[in-house]
């Protein structure tokens, strides 16, 4: 199970690191819209993908993994602080606070099994 939560997070959070970090059209419009420039939009993208590098690395060294989850943690309570200051729709909240879930149960998971 801790290896499905690991391979989905790190597909999500791949997937939207390399976009931001790219500065595709999609994450400069959601960083004007969250009112961060592109540089600043990229250094979180970079974050992401360093967070997928420790999902990746907590498959051999199971505390970079709970590394990893922490730094998910807080760039997804920076994401839901952003969506709630911009009063968005719990629509645009929801991949946030989902990812922000799942990476909960990953910790857990991931914490029991070290113990």
């Amino acid at each position: 199970m801790i290896a499905v939560i690991e391979l989905v997070l790190a597909a999500i959070l791949c997937s939207l690191g390399a976009a931001k970090v790219a500065a595709v059209p999609a994450m400069r419009a959601a960083a004007a819209h969250a009112h961060l420039g592109v540089s600043a939009y990229r250094l979180i993208g970079v974050a992401e993908l360093a967070a997928v590098a420790g999902l990746l690395i907590g498959w051999w060294w199971r505390f970079a993994g709970i590394f990893a989850a922490i730094g998910i943690l807080v760039l997804m309570a920076g994401a839901t602080t952003v969506h709630l200051r911009n009063r968005d729709s719990a629509a645009r909240l929801l991949p946030a606070f989902g990812t922000a879930m799942l990476t909960v149960a990953y910790l857990a998971l991931l914490v029991r099994a070290t113990s």
